[in-house]
């Protein structure tokens, strides 16, 4: 966290605050679902109002495509930004190509106020980090913080390029997310073992090459799995696999002989006969696969030779589940180990840190999501962090 601002590095009194967040969160029936990514914001508009500053809020919100669409106006956000903040919150409306009636509405707002702009991605300029749109936003501000680690990822104007038009740092959101990152593949504590799972190995090449040179295991579950072990010459029936990315596969385990990096595949497997929730199903061995069968999920073997990689580990990072989790009872490997992992770290032993939508998901089925040591809301953020590629909406912060 040395390269960029914190929040103390600030002197917030009398300020107006732009804070880049996140507020793409799930509606349904006018009313937000899940609140998890407004509620982690409450930290930085708490410290802002107490320092004496004016928080105003910048997201984006669905996909507009650069037109002013009212189905997805930030308006619907505002009662749950109110609970979640405990302050008074008012929403601006704009099209983003005049600020002048939103710089007046701001200015008469009642000191302690959180004001919510409009949707930046109502106008083409956000996608495409134009300058003069970026210039119009510095204008309603005198500060800059990013709180949006989710969106790091894109080079847009209120992630970009707005961050050098003003003294720009991060809310406590992001110093969240970058600081548990660092202690994930930045300087973790070794040894480190990367889960990654999920259904194909050529959504995660990038993935894949970066942890071999970053720690000493790397299990691989779900469909990415049999892809590895076809390419071990396994017949894995009608499994989900990438048959022509056998070259591929091969190579990556070539290469992590190579990095000193060990790869943990399956040894046995839950097969199925239908892909469907309580679908007969039992478990083979490799050597023994029912060529009609799909696996569906690891079997017990291979979860107790996953548990016996994390005993010797010191850091886990994990992206995707081992097996369609999503289907009773065919996540059962997934929530077995993420219960390890996390009475491991509840236990002092470990350092965890997991991120991506199924991801998420399946610690939250686990229910284990508040005991690991940090679970990104962030998807492709987190996936490319993971991949080791710079995220310009981080790399906008540093001094």
């Amino acid at each position: 966290m040395t390269d960029f601002k914190k929040l103390e590095d600030f002197d917030f009194n009398g300020k107006k605050v732009l804070v880049r967040v996140d507020l793409n969160v799930p509606v349904a029936n006018g009313a937000v679902t899940d609140s998890t990514r407004i509620e982690r914001l409450a930290p930085t508009m708490s410290y802002i109002v107490e320092q004496g500053g004016t928080p105003i809020l910048l997201s984006h919100f669905g996909r507009p495509k650069g037109q002013v669409n009212k189905d997805m106006s930030l308006a619907v956000v505002v009662p749950a930004i109110q609970k979640a903040f405990g302050q008074p919150v008012e929403f601006v409306d704009t099209d983003w190509t005049d600020v002048s009636a939103a710089t007046e509405h701001i200015a008469k707002g009642a000191a302690g106020t959180i004001f919510v702009m409009e949707n930046t991605r109502f106008h083409a300029g956000e996608e495409a980090n134009d300058l003069d749109l970026a210039k119009r936003m510095a204008s309603l501000g005198d500060i800059y913080l990013n709180d949006a680690f989710s969106a790091a990822h894109r080079a847009h104007a209120s992630t970009e390029a707005l961050a050098r038009e003003l003294p720009s740092g991060a809310g406590r959101a992001m110093e969240a997310e970058l600081s548990a990152l660092q202690a994930g593949l930045g300087k973790p504590q070794t040894p480190v073992v990367a889960i990654v799972g999920g259904a194909k190995v050529s959504t995660k090449l990038d993935l894949l090459e970066n942890l071999l040179t970053k720690v000493e295991g790397l299990v691989i579950g779900g469909g990415m799995a049999n892809t590895f072990l076809h390419a071990e010459g396994i017949d894995v029936g009608k499994s989900l696999c990438e048959k022509d990315l056998a070259d591929t596969a091969r190579r990556i385990y070539d290469k992590s002989a190579d990095e000193n990096c060990a790869i943990i595949l399956p040894v046995d497997g839950v097969v199925a006969w239908h892909f469907e929730a309580n679908a007969p199903h039992r478990t083979y061995g490799l050597e023994a696969m029912d060529k009609e069968g799909m696996i569906l999920d690891a079997g017990e073997k291979s979860i107790e030779r996953i548990k016996g990689a994390i005993d010797e580990a010191k850091t886990v990072i994990w992206n995707g589940p081992l097996g369609a989790f999503e289907l009773d009872p065919f996540g059962h490997a997934t929530i077995e180990v993420a219960r390890y992992v996390a009475e491991r770290t509840k236990q002092g032993k470990l350092v965890s840190v997991a991120g991506g939508g199924d991801t998420v998901a399946a610690l939250a089925k686990a229910g284990v999501v508040q005991d690991f040591t940090y679970v990104s809301t962030a998807g492709g953020a987190f996936l490319e962090w993971m991949e080791g590629k710079p995220l310009p909406g981080v790399e906008a912060l540093k001094a």
